[in-house]
């Protein structure tokens, strides 16, 4: 690749703090207004704090190497890096007095100062790289934890497969279809532990069967829709939820992830699933059910809310709170529960450096958490808990991330070839048919 100027937004150093050292031998350059905004966020208690200080020290590390105004090299191989104030004049429109307005400026600057070398603007802001593109800077996207190409590609943790009506029959019969390798490539299909498959008959497509692969030396199972053990009187309405129910029952698998729109039922489902396993009628294995939600921003809102931490947590988690009353019709019963320790509230911004055992933990709106603030969170699970991410990804709140690079997409892509994870996208709303029609067309 053809060595580049890139000017680099705010908003790609608060994404990845490590942005520096991704762009081979091309120079970069960082304007004063954006040194200013992102010592505004280092305060921080989420991943943008987080990335703000770090990327605060690196840059104290390249101050020390040499004079930033001047350029610094980045390593070996790799082009300079160099703070830059811009000094020409705004083009008609730009204002000196809007922070976006003078970090274009810079890389107009910089454009003309090397008319030879093409100059990029790189910022995860869409409206700041049609204003920079309006101006005669050519800018892009920056994709870090991006895992797929199109959210279409996401996972769906579901695969619809059209077999011989014999097999069907087989399977009712005997429940002990093997799916080894010869047999996916065969039918050319990918199959991942913990996916569930719909058997359709070849010969008459209104005759189904749900099955369960678990990997190629086990025979697929019939799904578990753990009617038996539903104490709380959420039962599954469609193969979707009757999917996760048979996941969030399952021992062998402690990390669930549900994506779905408003009103499928995702949220419900893992509540009920928890209570069932904590408070239910049936064998408790969990102590206690964890639940939160991401907070926008993380760490800032917050803290200006009154009452101690449960209570500035309490808006936040009103929907939470509608399922569980939903469920239990009592709202003493649920006090009591969280008196008693059974129900925990707990704020996303202090999960780190705690170690979550014998839990049954719920992260709802999960799409508003980073890949960075995800790994902190499965890496606070301690022995017997069980972690399950649910979310919408059409309805993004956090600026830094998107459809294909959220961390609850982050984490169904990792972890779908793993035995521990299980996966299940729901495509039908259950809330009310008013709310699924406006899903549809609002």
């Amino acid at each position: 690749m053809a060595k580049r100027n890139l000017v680099i937004d705010t908003s790609v150093f608060l994404s990845d703090a490590t942005c520096v050292f991704k762009f081979g031998n091309s120079d970069i350059f960082i304007a004063f207004k954006v040194l200013e905004e992102i010592d505004n966020h280092k305060k921080r208690q989420d991943s943008v704090g987080f990335n703000a200080r770090r990327i605060i020290k690196t840059l104290d590390e390249f101050r020390v190497k040499g004079c930033l105004s001047k350029g610094v090299r980045i390593g070996k191989g790799k082009g300079i890096l160099k703070v830059e104030e811009g000094r020409l004049p705004l083009p008609q429109g730009l204002s000196i007095d809007v922070p976006d307005h003078q970090i274009i400026a810079t890389a107009l600057y910089v454009q003309e100062q090397h008319p030879k070398r093409r100059t990029v603007m790189l910022s995860r802001d869409i409206n700041f790289r049609v204003i920079s593109d309006s101006v005669g800077v050519p800018s892009e996207d920056y994709i870090t934890s991006q895992v797929v190409d199109d959210a279409d590609k996401i996972f769906m943790g579901l695969s619809e497969l059209v077999v011989d009506d014999e097999l069907v029959e087989q399977f009712y019969a005997e429940e002990k279809i093997i799916f080894d390798k010869p047999f996916q490539r065969e039918r050319k299909i990918i199959l991942y532990p913990n996916q569930f498959i719909m058997l359709i008959s070849s010969s008459n497509e209104k005759k189904t069967a749900l099955a369960k692969y678990i990997n190629e030396a086990t025979p697929i199972q019939r799904v578990n829709d753990h009617k038996k053990d539903l104490s709380w009187g959420v039962l599954p309405r469609n193969k979707e939820q009757t999917f996760a129910y048979d996941l969030l029952f399952d021992d062998d698998v402690p990390l669930v992830s549900l994506i779905g729109r408003a009103g499928s039922g995702k949220t419900l489902m893992a509540i009920a699933a928890g209570m069932e396993q904590t408070v239910g009628l049936g064998k408790k294995k969990y102590n206690k059910i964890v639940i939160s939600r991401p907070v926008q921003p993380m760490g800032k809102d917050i803290g200006f809310l009154p009452g101690d931490m449960k209570e500035k947590m309490l808006p936040w988690l009103m929907p939470i709170q509608d399922n569980l009353q939903t469920m239990i019709g009592d709202k003493v019963m649920l006090e009591a529960f969280i008196e008693q320790g059974k129900i925990e509230i707990e704020a996303l911004t202090y999960i780190r450096g705690r170690s979550i055992n014998n839990a049954f933990m719920i992260i709802d709106e999960a799409q508003n958490l980073t890949a960075h603030e995800v790994k902190t969170i499965i890496t606070r699970v301690g022995e017997n808990t069980k972690v399950v991410l649910t979310g919408d990804i059409e309805q993004i709140d956090n600026l830094y991330t998107n459809e294909t690079s959220n961390g609850l997409t982050y984490a169904v892509e990792r972890f779908k070839e793993y035995s521990l994870a299980g996966h299940v996208t729901f495509t039908k709303g259950e809330r009310s048919r008013i709310a699924t029609l406006a899903s549809k067309i609002l």
